[in-house]
């Protein structure tokens, strides 16, 4: 359906972002101005504690600095509630009091159609239920209390039973004067291919409502009361409302759990989710009988950054596992992955619970395996590598798994921790294999070290390395310095703040206080002269003090006299541009990373330790060269102690140089 111009503009203007996801949150009154339209509230698309998710009510934007989601008022309703974009516009119209624009025929006829369907679909609810509460029910209450759900949980569920009867449901619906094509089309019932009369597809089974993420019945699930059925479960077939591939049980109860913070779990089938929900865990949903499909596996990413998979601890629940794990590798991104709870042997979570209570489904859910966990585990569990094909297999297939994801910069990640675990993996047999041959061999590569070449690797790491500029700045103290000199420019000189807030919002910082003060930043990049006053309440000192206690910041000019606002743009637009090709050049070396076939022994990673220390030297060479020249290119006049500042900086960036002739070489 195409809508007419400046309806949506319209839409947009008479809605009150702030009072649509104001359903959703609750605003931070501390750091909220209902005023200015400047709202705060803990972000309702990802679990967390803080406020980072921003409503500006006048431009009617959101913006999230944790997830980075963003959007207007159509976009928070379609995430919210899963809903499709006409879906969303519909709703936003009602409340805003506008009539929808008039659909073409065929789709008008359409949603007639779907909306028929769903009250059929709701008429058979009702009618199950009442059977549950008659003596044909008897049996099926009987078996529902040995579970453990009473006549609450019942009515909270909306549990139902279908007699054995051929036609009893058939019989209501057509009293009730619904044709019988709409009830054979809402898949109630079925003709039989000899041509007589239709049957109820469901006979002698529990029943449990299926319903869509906006509430409204599609679909039912059937347990069979008997044993001797070939189906145990029943789903509705496929419909124009049921498309088992896109639907989850329990999704609306579940988002709005999850929303409050609640882990979201994924489990096998409606009696599992019943029972975790009822025992406290709300947020449980479950797919319908098939593997989880992408479409699936998107929807819970809408609701939950990382859901934890509970699976039954049998042999299909681990194959069900790595199915899921082998679909979710290639649409893996940075806060979005998952967790795999593996239940004991012979357990799912409704046996698990009655046997232990929900305090051992907790300390399940808690020791929930990370995804890389678990892809480690399906390559090694049960096989030997004491030989270099074995190894070289394994290293094959990882690197084939780890190659279909395809963010590249988690990719990387992945590459790391897989190394670190088979190092892990493999560093006991080296060690044992190198001690009992510690007579001639270990003395003669004693001896080699000392007389030449490269001095033997330390025991651990040093004290100097550990308060080290390298160790502060996680490894990059390039990046490091200049994400310092960014932000630095940026609050000494506040009029300019605004100029980069697009690349401020996409600068890549790591967890801590540069990321703090970044996302504190943007929150006040309109403050002007009161940006000072306004980072320091938000903060405290801590993160403030740390960042201009740096010693190369005393000799960056607009930092050390700010008021000059070109230059401080040109200085930090700069830095932008070297930060930009530092991360293309880390690219570059990830990639060629993925390459190597092997993982390097502990001897390689020294030696290429040596190496990195003489780029290191090379390194500092250049950026003093680089300090001497932005000083002479700015006129400024540097003291004797701003340049032994500066060099004690440099000399933290390689806190232990070689001793063949580092220091005297420096004059």
């Amino acid at each position: 359906m195409s809508l007419p111009p400046g309806f949506l503009e319209e839409l947009r203007s008479r809605v009150s972002l702030a009072r649509v996801a104001g359903r959703k949150v609750t605003w931070d009154r501390r750091k909220s101005n209902q005023g200015r339209g400047d709202m705060w509230a803990p972000c309702p698309f990802h679990q967390e504690k803080t406020a980072s998710f921003h409503v500006d009510d006048r431009q009617g934007f959101y913006y999230c600095f944790g997830c980075h989601a963003k959007g207007d008022a159509i976009s928070f309703v379609r995430e919210s509630e899963n809903v499709g974009f006409l879906e969303a516009v519909e709703i936003l119209a009602r409340e805003a009091g506008m009539a929808m624009p008039a659909r073409d025929p065929q789709a008008r006829e359409r949603a007639d159609r779907r909306a028929q369907l769903a009250e059929v679909m709701e008429a058979a609810v009702q009618h199950y239920r009442l059977q549950l509460k008659t003596a044909a029910g008897a049996r099926a209450r009987a078996y529902l209390a040995g579970r453990g759900l009473d006549a609450a949980a019942l009515e909270r569920w909306e549990i139902g039973f279908a007699p054995a009867s051929r036609q009893g449901l058939w019989e209501k619906l057509r009293e009730r004067g619904i044709g019988e094509e709409l009830i054979i089309a809402a898949g109630l019932a079925a003709r039989p291919e000899d041509g007589g009369p239709p049957y109820d597809r469901f006979r002698e089974r529990i029943i449990f409502p299926i319903r869509d993420g906006r509430g409204r019945a599609v679909a039912l699930g059937g347990r069979a009361m008997s044993p001797e059925v070939r189906a145990k479960y029943l789903n509705s077939p496929e419909t124009e409302l049921f498309d088992k591939g896109r639907i989850l049980f329990n999704l609306q109860r579940a988002r709005a759990a999850a929303g409050k913070g609640e882990p979201l779990i994924v489990a096998e089938g409606y009696m599992d989710v019943i029972a975790l929900s009822e025992a406290g865990f709300a947020a449980s949903v479950a797919p319908l009988g098939t593997a989880i499909t992408e479409h699936q596996l998107q929807m819970l990413w809408r609701v939950h950054p990382e859901p934890i998979v509970a699976l039954d601890g049998d042999a299909a629940g681990l194959r069900a596992a790595m199915r899921l794990m082998d679909l979710a590798l290639p649409l893996l991104e940075a806060g979005r992955s998952l967790r795999f709870a593996l239940l004991p042997e012979g357990q799912d979570p409704d046996d698990l619970i009655r046997a232990g209570g929900p305090a051992a489904m907790q300390a399940c859910l808690d020791s929930a395996l990370p995804l890389v966990r678990l892809l480690w585990q399906r390559e090694t569990e049960g096989r030997v590598f004491d030989s270099p094909e074995r190894r070289s297999a394994l290293d094959k297939a990882l690197r084939r798994a780890i190659g279909r994801i395809r963010d590249r910069s988690l990719r990387a990640h992945y590459g790391q921790a897989i190394g670190e675990l088979r190092a892990e993996l493999f560093s006991s047999g080296r060690l044992r294999g190198r001690h009992g041959a510690r007579g001639a061999r270990g003395a003669g590569r004693g001896r080699r070290g000392a007389a030449g070449g490269f001095p033997p690797a330390p025991v651990g790491p040093l004290e100097t390395t550990r308060r080290s500029l390298l160790a502060a700045a996680g490894g990059s103290p390039e990046r490091y310095l200049r994400q310092a000199v960014i932000l630095a420019t940026l609050i000494a000189n506040p009029q300019i703040v605004e100029d980069f807030v697009g690349a401020l919002e996409n600068l890549d910082l790591p967890p801590g206080d540069f990321r703090a003060i970044r996302d504190a930043l943007l929150r006040h990049a309109d403050a002007g002269a009161a940006l000072g006053e306004k980072l320091g309440a938000d903060l405290g000192p801590g993160p403030l003090e740390k960042l201009f206690g740096l010693g190369h910041l005393r000799v960056v000019p607009v930092i050390r006299s700010p008021g000059d606002h070109e230059a401080a743009r040109l200085c930090v637009a700069q830095e932008l541009a070297k930060l930009a090709a530092l991360q293309g050049g880390a690219r570059e070396v990830v990639e060629a990373a993925e390459d190597l076939e092997t993982a390097a022994d502990e001897g390689v990673t020294w030696r290429l330790g040596q190496v990195a220390r003489a780029r290191e030297q090379a390194f500092r060479s250049r950026v003093e060269a680089q300090g001497e020249y932005d000083r002479a290119a700015n006129g400024a006049v540097v003291s004797r102690e701003e340049r032994d500042a500066f060099r004690r900086l440099v000399e933290e960036i390689t806190p232990e140089r070689g001793k063949g002739g580092g220091r005297g070489s420096r004059g």
